[in-house]
C-alpha cells in the first residue's frame, strides 16, 4: 500500500483493477459513500466509490443502474465493482473523466445557466427512455414519506398533504429510470467533443418522471416559471404538471430537512416558503413547520 492511500482504497483498487494504488484524493464524503480520484501503478487514473455496510443501495446495486442506462445516456466506464477484501464496504471503479463538471462550467461563466438547465433536461429526457426491467429497485412512495416523518415534526407532513395525495392519487405510467440527483455537478464534461456524461447513480430508481424532473427542479433551484420552464420545454416527453408541482413540493420538504442547521438550512426554508406562496394549492391550511 503506498502512502497517504486510505486501507480500503487501496484493497479495492487492487481486487477490482489487478493493478496497486500510488495515490488518491477524496473527492466527496457522504454518510454511507465517499469518493476518491485515484491514481493506479499503470498510470491510470480511475474514481472509486466506497459504500459503507450499512448503505441500503451499494456498489453492486449502482453499477447494475450505470449498465442498465448506458446505451441512452453517456456514463463513465465501469472497470469493477463488488465487495472490499478485508473490509465490509463495497467498491465501485470506473473512468476518470476529468474534473470538469457542468456546474463549475456554469459558475466560471464557461457555460450560461439556461445552456445547462437545458442539457439537464435533455439528459434527462434520454435516461427516462432507458428500458425498465423487473429487477430494477424501486422507492415506494411509503417509504419516502416515512423516512421523511424521522426527520420532519408531523405537522410537516400534514402541511403538504394536498401535495401527498396527488402523488398518491396519480395515474400509475411506466416507470422510468431515475437518476434521483441530477444537477451540475452530477454531470462531467469531457473529450474533445465536450460530451455530458451523467455520473453518481447511488439514487437511481425506477419511479415517475415527474418526480426525477422535479427532483432537477428543485436542486437548481429552478422552480421560477420561467426557469422551470427552461426544462420542461426542453425535456423531451410528455409530463403531468400538476404532479410536477407535487413532487417538487415534496423534494424541497426532504431537502430542509436533510439540510444541515446554519445557512444551508435557512436556504432551504425559504425555498420551502417560495414554493408555498407558488403553489398554495398543494398545501394544507396550516404550512409546513419547521422546528428543528
Amino acid at each position: 500500500m503506498s502512502a497517504g492511500v486510505p486501507p480500503a482504497v487501496s484493497r479495492a483498487a487492487f481486487a477490482l483493477t489487478g493493478v496497486p494504488a500510488r495515490a488518491a484524493r477524496r473527492l466527496s464524503a457522504r454518510t454511507r459513500t465517499v469518493v476518491y480520484r485515484v491514481g493506479l501503478a499503470d498510470g491510470r487514473s480511475v474514481v472509486i466509490k466506497l459504500y459503507a455496510a450499512t448503505a441500503h443501495r451499494n456498489a453492486i446495486t449502482e453499477s447494475a443502474a450505470v449498465r442498465a442506462v448506458a446505451d441512452h445516456v453517456p456514463v463513465p466506464a465501469l472497470i469493477g465493482y463488488g465487495h472490499v477484501p478485508g473490509h465490509e464496504a463495497t467498491a465501485l471503479v470506473t473512468t476518470d473523466l476529468g474534473p470538469l463538471t457542468l456546474g463549475s462550467a456554469v459558475r466560471s461563466g464557461r457555460i450560461s445557466d439556461e445552456r445547462a438547465l437545458k442539457d439537464l433536461a435533455g439528459l434527462l429526457g434520454r435516461m427516462h427512455r432507458a428500458p425498465v426491467r423487473p429487477w430494477a429497485p424501486r422507492r415506494p412512495l411509503h417509504e419516502q414519506v416515512t423516512s421523511l416523518g424521522r426527520r420532519c415534526p408531523p405537522s410537516s407532513l400534514e402541511g403538504i398533504a394536498p401535495a401527498l395525495a396527488a402523488i398518491a392519487d396519480a395515474a400509475h405510467t411506466a416507470p422510468v429510470w431515475c437518476h434521483g440527483d441530477l444537477h451540475g455537478d452530477n454531470v462531467v464534461i469531457a473529450g474533445p467533443r465536450a460530451v455530458r456524461h451523467l455520473v453518481d447513480f447511488t439514487d437511481a430508481a425506477a419511479g415517475p418522471r415527474e418526480s426525477d424532473v422535479a427532483q432537477t427542479l428543485v436542486m437548481t433551484d429552478a422552480l421560477s416559471p420561467l426557469r422551470a420552464r427552461t426544462v420542461t420545454d426542453a425535456y423531451p416527453l410528455a409530463l403531468d404538471h400538476h404532479l410536477l408541482g407535487a413532487w417538487a413540493v415534496f423534494h424541497t420538504l426532504r431537502s430542509w430537512a436533510h439540510s444541515s442547521p446554519g445557512d444551508d438550512r435557512a436556504l432551504w426554508a425559504r425555498r420551502l416558503d417560495d414554493i408555498s406562496r407558488r403553489t398554495p394549492h398543494l398545501f394544507g391550511t396550516r404550512r409546513p413547520e419547521r422546528t428543528r
